[in-house]
């Protein structure tokens, strides 16, 4: 029989309710899991047991599921281009400084542990991971107990900014399709790995970087092997006006006509569709595309504000009928946070605090997650579905006093309350750091990794620019007296 851990008289336990398809309080409840998934939820737990923990000042709040992010280069792109943009692209950074920085393939590992241990910290335990395929990714996945999926990206275009005003594509379909087969070939070993925690996705890597037979052919295989799809679309007005000038179409309206969209796809950011207020278009269309099919966005609010824009809004995606669900595609790697913003831009889209409430947040950050990779088992405390779950702690000064658990961790704690975190009923988290990987580690690797980065900062700019005329410090520094 499998080892039982009860969770004995949780204060609080946010469940699964089977009624609404939502989640529910339940107040001092019991909580029983093994390796295969919840065996008990609510009330006193009478069976078998082989350890027991306090649930008293405890929440137990379900896994959250990061349909979206990167790691990479980006665990060192903290602090060098937050305060950067180019200007003839909407202020968007991304085109012009994300290609500057420079990892090197020894570095991948360490930047890769530090977003894991950061994921889990603020109680993600599931997460879809889009990066470049390299050795020890699906070792390290796999080592950190977390439930991941792997979404190695592809493209025929690479980016140029010439000038800093004019966005340029240079196409190499040959590399284009190495990659894309390279790709195919770490999905099947994600889907195979015999830890059974470990995922594919196919991720072709932005629309307009991807031909349109590609992008057909990238869908075809994910279905054929019966896996989700990935894609950057409608993520910055630049990608939008391409497209327009391209075939005279928005990005959502564009994948329908290539028979891509569909309740397997999912649209990274999804931002700037017809009706956003940023668009030409006069019209409201796409909103209805992606409701019909089913198709998932994956909203990154975080990154995406920092550069001055917002989904227009969680609410009326979520009140058309689109699964709306949540990454953080960079750092800071903090689901809390990412809810936290979330919230608040969709009330400052619409000017009202009625558009999405803190229950809202939760449902994205959760069961939607779970919907867009086609799980039903995830993202939910319930009898028969996976021990994937955070501990908080109802005492961290930031909790006190309590009254609403769920909003005292979205709106003040934040991952600062969260105590431990669970996958497959093992604790993977726990005082602020992972358990199964060497954080601290990864961490002191960081800086020597960064002063790389900033070293081939001129060598990889087509103007030649330094880090100092690049990434100028927030303040001036001054001379020793």
């Amino acid at each position: 029989m499998p080892n039982v851990t009860v969770i004995r008289n949780a204060r609080t336990v946010v469940a699964y309710d089977e009624g609404t398809g939502g989640h529910a309080y339940m107040q001092d409840a019991d909580v029983a899991f093994d390796e295969t998934g919840f065996v008990h939820v609510g009330g006193h737990y009478e069976g078998p047991f082989t350890t027991e923990i306090s649930g008293h000042d405890r929440m137990v709040l379900p896994g959250f599921v990061n349909v979206h992010c990167h790691s990479g280069e980006e665990p060192i792109s903290k602090s060098f281009f937050e305060d950067q943009g180019t200007a003839a692209l909407w202020g968007q950074a991304m085109y012009e400084y994300s290609t500057l920085i420079e990892i090197g393939d020894d570095a991948v590992k360490a930047a890769l542990t530090v977003m894991l241990g950061d994921l889990l910290r603020s109680g993600v335990t599931t997460f879809v991971d889009i990066a470049g395929p390299h050795e020890c990714w699906l070792p390290t996945l796999a080592e950190s107990g977390a439930r991941a999926y792997v979404a190695p990206g592809f493209r025929e275009a690479q980016w140029h900014v010439e000038d800093s005003h004019r966005l340029d594509f240079r196409w190499d379909s040959v590399r284009g399709r190495e990659a894309f087969a390279r790709a195919l070939e770490t999905v099947d070993a994600a889907q195979a790995h015999p830890s059974g925690r470990l995922g594919g996705i196919v991720a072709p890597a932005q629309v307009e970087t991807c031909s349109p037979e590609l992008l057909q052919e990238a869908a075809e295989a994910a279905r054929s092997r019966k896996v989700p799809i990935t894609i950057h679309a409608a993520q910055t007005m630049a990608e939008h006006e391409e497209l327009l000038r391209r075939h005279g179409l928005t990005a959502v309206h564009y994948l329908e006509k290539l028979g891509v969209l569909g309740p397997d796809l999912i649209l990274g950011h999804c931002i700037f569709i017809d009706s956003h207020g940023w668009t030409r278009q006069r019209t409201a269309d796409d909103l209805g595309r992606l409701a019909a099919s089913g198709t998932s966005v994956a909203h990154c609010p975080v990154t995406f504000a920092r550069s001055g824009m917002i989904l227009q809004s969680v609410g009326r995606y979520r009140r058309s009928g689109v699964n709306v669900a949540l990454g953080t595609d960079s750092y800071p790697f903090n689901m809390l946070e990412e809810m936290r913003t979330a919230l608040i831009n969709a009330r400052i889209a619409t000017g009202t605090v009625f558009d999405v409430s803190t229950a809202d947040i939760l449902d994205v950050a959760t069961l939607a997650g779970a919907k867009a990779l086609g799980r039903s088992d995830i993202g939910r405390i319930a009898k028969g579905a996976k021990a994937d779950f955070s501990l908080v702690d109802l005492k961290h000064p930031g909790m006190q006093p309590v009254y609403d658990s769920l909003r005292n961790l979205l709106h003040c704690a934040a991952e600062r309350a969260v105590a431990a975190v669970y996958v497959d009923g093992a604790c993977v988290m726990e005082n602020d750091r992972p358990t199964r990987v060497d954080y601290d580690g990864a961490l002191a690797e960081l800086q020597a990794v960064q002063d790389f980065a900033v070293r081939h900062f001129q060598a990889n700019d087509p103007r030649g620019r330094s880090a100092a005329a690049l990434a100028p410090l927030s303040l001036p520094v001054l001379p020793h007296p």
